[in-house]
């Protein structure tokens, strides 16, 4: 029985490490292909004026601080505004689990904090990417909103998009994207995070059927 085992053993290694390899592969064919897009992103921002820009939400607090990657996005939705590409900000994202703060309602102070006087909406209930498109939807109808720019991390823009034509947000709106070349995108630590985590992102959400 126990050289059976080992035989049985001895047969199964090589096709596990085929599956392994297999999804490294995988992974790294997605990473690649969404770092590709945050390259697009940096060096292609929105030109054409919208109803609102959209800031997506993210962990609100990091280290006791307003999260950098967070309040970055604020400000890349601010130089829309100022540059006259947005009229107005639509912040969305719910209670952050690790802080308890609700990301919409953090957001909205560092906007106003960084003299942003202009209207704003807020979405104070959705708990990840695609609750953020899915739960800001109505919002945006009910404002008469009809061009949007989507403002995010750059790593983050390709799941996003994806996201947006699987739920039909995109047909909804007209959609614009906008990478926050933020001091957040600019640190190592914060870029490897993204770069490992994101793809696992993109593999659940498609697991999931959210992605096609």
């Amino acid at each position: 029985m126990s050289g059976q085992r080992r035989s049985w053993r001895a047969a199964a290694r090589p096709v596990l490490w085929t599956v392994l390899l297999a999804g490294l592969l995988a992974y790294l064919v997605i990473a690649a292909v969404i770092w590709r897009r945050a390259a697009e992103a940096l060096a292609h921002p929105p030109e054409r004026p919208a109803d609102a820009a959209m800031v997506l939400g993210n962990r609100a607090f990091l280290d006791g601080k307003p999260n950098p990657c967070l309040t970055g996005r604020v400000d890349a939705a601010i130089a829309l505004a100022d540059a006259g590409l947005a009229k107005q900000l639509v912040l969305s994202g719910g209670v952050d689990k690790e802080d308890g703060r609700i990301e919409a309602e953090v957001m909205q102070r560092h906007a106003r904090a960084q003299g942003y006087a202009g209207p704003l909406l807020l979405e104070p209930a959705s708990t990840s990417t695609r609750l953020n498109l899915a739960m800001s939807r109505p919002l945006l109808k009910a404002a008469g909103i009809h061009g949007v720019i989507v403002v995010s991390e750059p790593y983050h823009l390709w799941r996003v998009e994806r996201l947006a034509r699987a739920s039909g947000f995109d047909r909804d709106f007209d959609v614009q994207y906008a990478a926050a070349s933020t001091r957040c995108w600019r640190r190592w630590g914060m870029v490897f995070k993204g770069a490992l985590r994101e793809p696992l992102a993109v593999v659940n959400n498609a697991f999931n059927g959210y992605l096609h």
